[in-house]
């Protein structure tokens, strides 16, 4: 898959398929890597070099890694599908959030909030959210667990698709 602009349409998609260990009871930044990992992100909205200087060297334990940088303004659709492994947790949690950290103009700004009750099986999630975007502000997908100790999320995908508003 390759990213693509379609009459002023830009698309980030990130995959993230090893562990991502979450603490409980505490939103945590979902990680992304970079580069030939990454599914697609010709429109340069996840990069190393972030828009503000700052260049991640460890994306596995950077939590800039998991921020997506809007290239343009416009009405941003939101995706996100997430599966954890097996635990004692009773609610699995994730949010979208705008500026999770502080560096644009909307710090602290979540969207899209669930909690969900533990299903039978495996733990398989999927949401979208639209809303609007600026490349001022970064966007983050957060999730935590109730469970009383550590749980990992084994499977991650965040996806970004703006349309000129």
């Amino acid at each position: 898959m390759t990213d693509t602009i379609f009459s002023g349409v830009a698309v980030c998609s990130l995959k993230r398929d090893s562990k991502q260990t979450i603490l409980p009871n505490s939103y945590q930044i979902v990680r992304f890597p970079f580069g030939v990992s990454e599914p697609s992100d010709n429109c340069g909205m996840h990069q190393t070099q972030q828009p503000d200087g700052y260049e991640i060297t460890q994306w596995d334990t950077d939590d800039r890694s998991g921020l997506i940088w809007p290239s343009q303004a416009g009405w941003g659709e939101l995706h996100a599908m997430i599966q954890w492994e097996d635990g004692q947790y009773t609610e699995l949690r994730d949010q979208f959030v705008r500026d999770p950290l502080g560096y644009g103009l909307d710090p602290e700004n979540t969207t899209a909030t669930d909690h969900r009750p533990r299903s039978p099986g495996m733990q398989c999630f999927t949401k979208g959210h639209g809303i609007y975007v600026s490349p001022d502000v970064p966007i983050a997908l957060r999730v935590t667990h109730n469970d009383s100790r550590s749980r990992a999320v084994t499977l991650a995908e965040f996806k970004l698709v703006i349309h000129p508003a």
